[in-house]
């Protein structure tokens, strides 16, 4: 073979090596798989990569294949922003996918200042004003919404209606509210100022918060505490496993009080662990749950068997659900973007605020959810709530509100709580 042969050859690989890259999306995503959120972060991955191939078997995004590059973290933030510096100067992603609120908002300056724009599973309230986190984008409604729209919806359809409380409604007592979640965690006391925000509009005295852990096995000094303060409702603001710890020991104890969560407390694992303690337990929920019949759930079914078929369906639950939604807003940006000329931050972030009355999948009601609508002004993508309650060991929906409507006054002030 002669020089110039092997040249071109060579020269010939090269091109073809650039222009099969200029073809492939690179997305990023940080996860937890074995730190203290792995109780639903693992189901949640799932769902991720779940997402992923489908989209890639479907003509991916105009065209162009999604290489996936996910990693765990372990809940660690100095190994998120570690595994983030990887993403950014090595792999050369074009868009980033977060897990926790803590590692989210620390780093949230940094990608910010180098313009990747971030989709976390990270609700926090504090992501979604665009003047103060540009680049940070969240894919449900926020945790203080949640928490805000699950106590309005307790005061007006329970402590109002329900003879539970008939006797202290006619001794004219008013409602107190206890808040259950671990001190030390940005996730757990993102929407506590908001709950109890939220308290004094309605009328709602707030008691003692107790401190528990993420990964808590026993609550019940907690819970005698709260016993003793005379508490009606619990806001429950850890994920599923500490949560069911909580109302376990609750109802062990005799303590009977209503038990709100956020939407990482409520699950199929909390009503499993629960039992009969767990009956009347009302959550918010970012999507469907996996076993309802909505737009797109046979895809999310197919998909969990035909990637990972060796975790049955009974071991599934909504964070497979929420791994899609993540990635189906991902994909729209991309694909705005992708079809304007230009994939790089800027034109992604665009890409998002420009979404009005957008469904995933651009399918109506797909995983339950939508329509939402992000501006550049506004990140928050929807003011409804949906809140489940769990009846006869099975998860119901109880109420949709929506908190724009609800208190149109007050909603523009709460952006960033």
């Amino acid at each position: 073979m002669s020089k110039k042969t092997l040249f071109l050859g060579l020269l010939f690989t090269l091109i073809c090596s650039v222009a099969f890259a200029a073809e492939e999306i690179k997305i990023g995503s940080i996860n937890d798989l074995t730190g203290a959120t792995s109780d639903v972060g693992k189901d949640a991955a799932l769902g991720v990569r779940e997402c992923v191939t489908y989209i890639n078997d479907n003509g991916g995004i105009n065209g162009k294949k999604i290489k996936l590059l996910l990693f765990d973290y372990g809940y660690r933030v100095p190994e998120a922003i570690t595994i983030y510096k990887r993403f950014r100067d090595s792999d050369k992603i074009q868009l980033l996918l977060q897990w926790g609120t803590g590692d989210t908002e620390a780093l949230s300056p940094t990608v910010n200042k180098d313009k990747m724009v971030t989709i976390s599973d990270s609700l926090s309230g504090h992501l979604c004003d665009p003047a103060k986190t540009p680049y940070n984008f969240i894919y449900s409604t926020d945790y203080s919404t949640n928490a805000r729209a699950a106590l309005t919806s307790w005061y007006e359809k329970v402590w109002q209606k329900s003879d539970k409380w008939k006797a202290a409604r006619e001794k004219g007592e008013k409602p107190k509210l206890v808040c259950f979640y671990m001190f030390a965690s940005p996730y757990s006391s993102a929407p506590i100022k908001a709950i109890k925000d939220q308290a004094k509009i309605l009328g709602i005295d707030v008691v003692k918060d107790q401190d528990v852990s993420l990964t808590a096995l026993d609550a019940k000094s907690q819970v005698l505490a709260a016993k003793e303060s005379g508490a009606n409702v619990v806001w429950h603001g850890n994920t599923a496993m500490s949560v069911a710890t909580a109302i376990k020991d609750a109802y062990a104890l005799k303590f009977e009080a209503d038990n709100l969560t956020n939407n990482w407390g409520l699950d199929q694992n909390l009503v499993r662990i629960t039992s009969k303690a767990g009956e009347g337990t009302i959550g918010a929920a970012s999507a469907a749950f996996m076993n309802m019949d909505v737009p797109m759930m046979d895809k999310v079914r197919e998909y969990a068997k035909k990637v990972n078929p060796g975790v049955s369906e009974d071991k599934r639950d909504i964070r497979t659900v929420q791994g899609w939604l993540k990635v189906s807003l991902a994909v729209a940006g991309l694909g705005i973007a992708d079809k304007k000329g230009k994939i790089d931050g800027p034109a992604i972030k665009a890409a998002l605020e420009s979404l009005r009355d957008w469904y995933p999948f651009n399918t109506k009601n797909a995983l339950g959810v939508g329509p939402y609508t992000i501006t550049d002004k506004d990140h928050r993508p929807t003011p409804v709530a949906t809140l489940y309650i769990v009846k006869d060991g099975k998860i119901e929906l109880f109420d949709k509100v929506n908190m724009k409507e609800r208190f149109p006054k007050e909603w523009p002030t709460w952006l960033g709580w």
